[in-house]
């Protein structure tokens, strides 16, 4: 099964513009997901599809956002992608819970990936169970159409609880930090930066993206800065100067297991977390 651990930016391209295939794939995002849902209209729905198959089958590689079970498209999606090799994996939309996304497992090949975008209060409140669903990859945050559903304003405090479930339930689940909703500033790089930086300081590994624009901010807000590298380097570099000791102090802090199990992980985040390299 596709497991993308180190994939900070998925950049969403409407299936009905095959023209900007191709753009987004060289934009520096980690992951392509060619959208099939709400940016594409009911009339181009079954072109949206076949443009998406035409370019999995041509030796490029991306995701697929599907239409939502139970959607007039959704099984006509599923039967197009099947065959296509370029599939990494698909995004089902308003994911609530585990059995749907079984099903959908079951009607492609094992290697692909599933998605669950959860974006309803059912799904937040089963996000434990569909994380901990075999057939889940990782788990994406629609923040947008989950505001709608709660009945409240995009605020940070709002989805403040949907956000930490989400997170919780991937860590309990052994599944990679999830993915966080998209910045409908589409060019604000300023509001994409502070969206990034506060989803990674909650835990999340990603975010999606909605233009070529946000890529590079969102990279490089998931990626260890380059103060981060230096003290993860000092505090290791203490460890080997002082191996014997359980604690020890480097500049007046003290570093015990926690703050060496964190150096550790920033630097295999900075080595593993890739400048911007979508698989093609």
């Amino acid at each position: 099964m596709t497991t993308p651990h180190h994939s900070a930016s998925w950049l969403f391209v409407p299936g009905d513009r095959p023209d900007r295939f191709d753009k987004a794939a060289c934009s520096g995002a980690h992951e392509v997901v060619i959208d099939l849902e709400d940016s594409v209209g009911p009339e181009r729905k079954r072109a949206a599809r076949e443009h998406a198959t035409t370019w999995l089958t041509g030796g490029c590689t991306g995701w697929v956002r599907v239409n939502p079970i139970g959607s007039l498209w959704h099984e006509a999606d599923l039967a197009a992608l099947a065959s296509c090799p370029g599939l990494r994996g698909v995004m089902v939309p308003k994911s609530q819970g585990p059995a749907t996304l079984t099903r959908v497992a079951e009607g492609l090949p094992r290697h692909v990936g599933i998605v669950p975008l959860v974006e309803t209060a059912l799904g937040v409140h089963n996000a434990a169970t569909i994380a901990a669903c075999p057939a889940v990859t990782v788990l994406a945050f629609g923040s947008i159409d989950y505001a709608l559903d709660i009945d409240a304003d995009e605020t940070d405090q709002a989805l403040l609880y949907a956000r930490g479930a989400l997170v919780v339930a991937s860590r309990a689940a052994g599944l990679p930090a999830p993915i966080d909703g998209v910045t409908v500033r589409a060019t604000d790089t300023a509001a994409v930066r502070a969206a990034a930086t506060r989803a990674r300081s909650l835990g999340f590994g990603g975010k999606l993206c909605i233009h070529p624009a946000q890529v590079d901010v969102v990279n490089a807000a998931f990626r260890p800065s380059r103060t981060d590298i230096e003290w993860a380097h000092t505090v290791l570099a203490g460890l080997a100067a002082q191996p014997d000791r359980g604690v020890f102090h480097i500049n007046g802090e003290m570093v015990d297991e926690p703050v060496l199990a964190r150096a550790r992980r920033i630097l295999d985040r900075a080595d593993r977390l890739p400048e911007g390299n979508h698989r093609r």
